[in-house]
């Protein structure tokens, strides 16, 4: 019987994963909504209990959630489209500075051969390029009727996440209950904690890791505007979108923005003391308020398991593997943790069972 139950749930497990197999390239809009679900439950829920039904509950969520996306994107599209074309122009002039000031002084502190780096065509590339397409939303709409059924796809996906978000958080106590109603009743116990352990795991990375990212962009591009760097906006919120892994948003944003700042202020120590100085104030906010504010002491995901596990779920399913990366890691390192327990406490760990020599 024992058995019988065994191969009964390794099916089941290998018919989940053929099913996102088959079907990966139509679940992201899916996922994406109960991702949503599952980030803005615990809102729903303190509501609830301040005397508002479950329906209007979800119903508040997503008109205070439409209004501050709607805010963002009319404030912050404008402005960030106007730095990635300032990039874009400034492109040629970045390489011509590399290629005449920094790279000669790097040639002479270093000893380098004059040919050792070549810019020329690469420049020339790119000069070329720009001539040809000097209007990007021109560009932009012929790629998008150059695919029309890509496109419907698309806008498609857009309307379909919000209506799947909203019936999923509507119902989402309710598919808790049939889910744990489904469980055997001598593994229950053993699920829901299990099930727990998970939701913490996530619940420190997702919500509270999500929280310190978009903090550290506000912080970051905050202070790069201050400072007055021309592209102070977009690097800053690369910094924060990198922050999904420790320290990588520092390295990447205080990396990016020395290399801007040299090119836009030249040898000038303020503007590039500014620029370090909202790095370490950033970093610092992290360590010290962010993380044990937002995340605390529990144990979220490892760095190292963060990267794999996103690169990974990209390279088998795209997208989606993208969406599932974290959620799949985060139950796999609780089942693991648990392994090492029970491996801890077996006889073969202690040896007890063995032929005394």
């Amino acid at each position: 019987m024992a058995d019988t139950r065994r191969w009964f749930w390794l099916g089941g497990v290998v018919l989940l994963c053929a099913f996102v197999w088959l079907l990966h390239p139509i679940l992201t809009p899916f996922l994406v909504a109960l991702l949503l679900a599952y980030l803005f439950d615990p809102l729903v829920d303190r509501l609830e209990k301040a005397g508002l039904s479950r329906t209007w509950g979800v119903v508040a969520v997503f008109a205070l959630f439409t209004l501050i996306f709607t805010t963002l994107m009319l404030v912050l599209v404008p402005l960030l489209a106007r730095q990635l074309f300032r990039l874009y122009e400034l492109a040629p002039q970045m390489l011509d500075w590399l290629q005449h000031t920094a790279l000669p002084w790097a040639q002479s502190k270093f000893g380098l051969s004059e040919g050792f780096w070549k810019f020329d065509k690469l420049k020339a590339a790119i000069s070329e390029h720009m001539g040809q397409t000097s209007d990007i939303v021109g560009v932009v709409l012929s790629q998008a009727t150059a695919s029309g059924l890509a496109l419907i796809g698309w806008l498609a996906n857009l309307v379909l996440i919000p209506v799947v978000s909203f019936y999923l958080l509507r119902d989402w106590d309710l598919m808790m209950a049939k889910i744990r109603s489904l469980l055997p009743r001598d593994r229950e116990e053993r699920v829901v904690e299990l099930a727990g352990e998970c939701h913490e795991v996530l619940g420190a990375f997702v919500r509270g890791q999500l929280l310190v990212m978009v903090a550290l962009g506000v912080i970051y591009a905050s202070g790069l505007m201050l400072v007055g760097l021309e592209l102070g906006l977009l690097i800053g919120l690369i910094a924060g979108l990198a922050a999904i892994v420790p320290y990588m948003g520092f390295v990447i944003g205080i990396g990016a923005a020395l290399i801007a700042g040299l090119f836009q202020f030249g040898g000038d120590l303020y503007p590039m003391l500014g620029i370090v100085a909202v790095f370490m104030v950033g970093q610092a906010l992290e360590g010290m308020v962010l993380t044990p504010l937002l995340v605390g002491d529990r144990i979220g995901l490892h760095p190292v398991a963060v990267i794999f596990a996103i690169l990974a779920g990209g390279e088998l399913f795209g997208f989606t593997g993208v969406l599932l990366a974290l959620p799949v890691a985060a139950v796999i390192m609780v089942l693991v943790r648990h392994v090492h327990d029970l491996y801890k406490d077996s006889e073969m760990y202690s040896g007890e069972d063995e032929p005394q020599l």
